[in-house]
Order: structure tokens, then sequence, then C-alpha cells
């Protein structure tokens, strides 16, 4: 009969268990938050270089698309770089490492007085932004319980949007007070707040430890935090004389090779290829948005409070969207849902080229951040869940660091459409066009079929003299 002792240390387990997928939901969430800002900011301030050559120096829609592209140049190679090593050295590593670099870069940013050390201060910021990108995914997927995993890795994401509409807000309030200098050190603030926090309360993953054959460290990191080991790692039977001669090991913990090699393996290219062309869409539409947006709202006779404020509804219809649409995609699968954004985002970036009321522009542009940064959240849950453990971390950084070829182009796009002058409504439609490209390439990943876990054999510890041995129940 169980009693209630027996559940005790159970309920322990759980309840440590809770508090730690807490701190790392909380901790990754915090981190992407700085980083939509620290990316999006510069959307808040492009109309002021725009419009004062004495900031940096003088600022044409063609250099200000460059110098957005600056960063997203970075995360692109941050995202690679990291995603290359994240599977070898660990996803705890590589956050830390991130949250230091993008903090001290966006205060060199800050200090920037010509065109040229602020696109290095851009690129520089945008190498620690795609690491972080890139490795968040996989340790959040990684803890996050059953049944969970798309809402946590939404809850998560949404820190992008939510930092891009804190930017805005921030903009909004401040941009006349403390200047852009100002609004780029609040981008530093990680070095003194998450970055110590970080230290202290974010464990390395436990299937990640037992990936690399790390299983008593895995053990231990278990026991501190809650996280139950793998199903896959069973003890060896203790009669078995192939294990009994040799001190604890551990075979291959899962099948085929890791990182970028398994990554593009004869199972998986064809998916990785069209996962990363669909965030490739996804971020062009995301960043042509959250660059221009407020300057095509100031092209159509909005002025500059009421231009960000449209920035603002964007990205708070993302972070909605996203919540919302992960609980459907633990449910139905994350591909019904980010298709159906990604047709949402198209229908409604169409429909702001309309003549409707301002509440119903307003309600158009928040449907268009659903469909678009909601899309991307939703995406980076669907790569961090499809993939296998040991090339998880690369699959996010793909994601990452391959979709950023479309976020380059996106400042790079705005900046030549209106360079050539084309009317905000021609724009409008060709990003339409971009959101049913990404519709095209999702649909055509095909479903996964779920492998059966390899077996990780472990040696069962020696029984003590005097006490009886017992047989481990067969996997």
């Amino acid at each position: 009969m169980t009693t209630a002792t027996d559940t005790q240390p159970d309920a322990r387990r759980d309840a440590l268990r809770r508090r730690t997928v807490v701190w790392v939901v909380a901790l990754a969430t915090l981190g992407l938050i700085f980083d939509g800002y620290d990316l999006v900011v510069y959307g808040v301030v492009v109309s002021t270089f725009l419009r004062n050559p004495g900031e940096i120096g003088e600022v044409t829609p063609e250099v200000a698309g460059a110098l957005g592209s600056y960063a997203l140049i970075g995360v692109l190679v941050g995202a690679l770089l990291a995603g290359s090593v994240g599977d070898v050295v660990g996803r705890r590593k590589i956050m830390l490492v991130s949250y230091a670099w993008f903090a001290v870069f966006m205060a060199f940013t800050a200090l920037a007085t010509t065109t040229t050390m602020f696109g290095l201060g851009r690129f520089l910021t945008g190498l620690g932004v795609g690491a972080l990108v890139g490795t968040t995914g996989a340790i959040v997927s990684e803890f996050a319980p059953p049944g969970k995993k798309n809402l946590c890795n939404a809850i998560t994401y949404s820190g992008v949007p939510f930092g891009s509409l804190l930017a805005a807000l921030l903009g909004i309030l401040l941009l006349g007070a403390i200047g852009w200098r100002g609004l780029f050190w609040i981008g530093a603030l990680p070095l003194v707040t998450l970055l110590p926090l970080a230290y202290f309360k974010m464990p390395e993953s436990v299937s990640w430890l037992v990936s690399r054959g790390r299983i008593e460290e895995a053990r231990a990191v278990s026991a501190r935090t809650g996280m139950p080991m793998p199903d896959e790692v069973q003890p060896a039977p203790a009669a078995a004389p192939t294990i009994a001669a040799a001190p604890t090991t551990a075979a291959a913990p899962t099948t085929g090779r890791a990182g970028f090699a398994g990554l593009f393996d004869r199972h998986n290219w064809l998916p990785t290829v069209l996962l990363g062309l669909t965030s490739a869409a996804c971020l062009l539409l995301v960043y042509s948005l959250n660059t221009w947006l407020p300057e095509l709202m100031l092209r159509a006779g909005f002025d500059a409070k009421g231009s960000l404020a449209f920035l603002l509804v964007l990205n708070g219809g993302a972070i909605l969207g996203a919540v919302l649409g992960s609980r459907v995609a633990d449910r139905f699968g994350p591909k019904f849902v980010t298709s159906a954004f990604l047709l949402t985002g198209a229908v409604s970036i169409a429909l702001l080229t309309l003549s409707v009321p301002l509440g119903v522009l307003l309600l158009f542009v928040a449907i268009a951040g659903l469909g678009t940064s909601g899309t991307q959240i939703l995406l980076f849950g669907f790569v961090a869940n499809y993939y296998r453990t040991n090339v998880r971390a690369a699959a996010v950084a793909w994601c990452a660091g391959f979709g950023r070829l479309g976020g380059i182009g996106g400042p790079l796009v705005g900046g030549i459409l209106i360079g050539a002058g084309l009317g905000v409504q021609q724009i409008f439609l060709i990003l339409a066009g971009a959101a049913l490209l990404g519709l095209m390439f999702v649909l055509m990943v095909p479903v996964r079929r779920r492998e059966r876990p390899q077996i990780v054999v472990v040696e069962a510890p020696q029984p003590r003299a005097g006490e009886a041995r017992t047989e481990p129940s067969r996997p």
C-alpha cells in the first residue's frame, strides 16, 4: 500500500522541477526581451538619423537599410557559430557568453559618432544576439514538461516581440528626453542584471549531458534540479560480464551524427532546407516591418509618436497570437498553426493598403504582427521539437541563422523600395507576397515519424556485502 510518506520524495522532486523550469523559462524569456529590444530599437531611432545628419553623419534611406542589416548579418554569423559548438560545449556556456557579449556591444554602439562605428557596433551586437537566439530554443525544449514544449517555447520567444514593444514604448516616452544614445544604453543592462542571475540559476541540460555520455554529471544535475533522467537511460543487468568488467560507461546515447553533420544527413536535409527558407521569409517580414513601419506611417501622414504606436501594436499582436497559437500547436501540431498564421499574415498585410478608420487599421497591424513575428515564435518551437537531442541546438541555430538572410534583406528591401519611390500600398503588397512564399515552404515540410529511442547502458551499482542482488526490470 502506498502511504503519504512514500509520496513525499516524489512531491519534493516535482516541486523542485517546477521551480527549475520556471527559472529557465524566465531567464530565457528575459534574455530574448533584451534581444528583441536591442535589434528593434534601431527602427525606433532610424527616422532621427534620416532627418538629423549631425548624429552619426548623413544617412540616406539606402544607408539606413544597410545599417539595419549589419546587426542581422551578425545574428546570422553568431547563430551558425553557436549551432556548430552548442551541441558540443553545452547550452549554458553559450547563453552566458551571449548575455555578456551583446550587452557590451550595445554600450559600444551607444558611443558611436560615425556611421562606420555605428555599423560595426550593430554587427558585433548581432553576434551575441544570434548565439543566444540559436541556443535558447534547445535548452527550453529540453527543460519543458511533456505536452507543454510548444507553449514554453512560445512564452520564451515571445520575449523578442515584447522587447520590440518595449523599445517602441520607451521610444515614445523617452526618446525626446534621453535621445537615441540613452535608448541604446538601456540595452546594455543585462551585463549587471541578467548575467549574474543566469550564472547562478541557469543549469545545464540533463538531456544534453546524457547525449554526450556524461551520465554521472547528468545524475548530479538531475538530483539538484529535479529534472528527470531521459527514459532511455537504463541500468545494465548486473550479471552481464561485458559490463561488470568495465567502469561506468554509456553507449552512444542517440542515433546519428551530432550537430550540423546530423542536421544535413539523408533523413534531415529536406526539412532543414524548407524550415530554413520558411524562417528566412518570416524574418524578412519581421525586420522589414520593425525597421520601416514607423517611417511608412510617417509618410502616410501620422506624426512621430503615432507612427511608433503602430510598432507597439504590431509586436503586441505577435505576443498574444504566439502564446494562444502555441496551445493549439501542442494539441494539433505546430505545422498546422504555423501555416494558418502565415496565411493570416499575408491577408492582413495586404489589407493595410485599404483606406479604413484608424481603429480598423490598428487591428490589421496587430494581426500582421501575429502572422509575422508570431509565426517566427511558433517556428522556433516547431524546429526545437522536430529534431533529436544531438542536433537540436544546431537546428534552432540554423533556423535563427539561415533565417537571418531574410532578416538581413528586410531592412535593405525596405530602404531600396522607399528609395525607388514606391508608394506605401505597393510596399505592403510586396511584403504580403513574401508571407505567401513562406506559407508554401512550410506546407512542404514532411511529417516527422517518431523514432524509437536507443537504450543507454550504464553499469548498475554493485550490492554491498550481505545485500541481495535484484534483477532490474527490462526496458
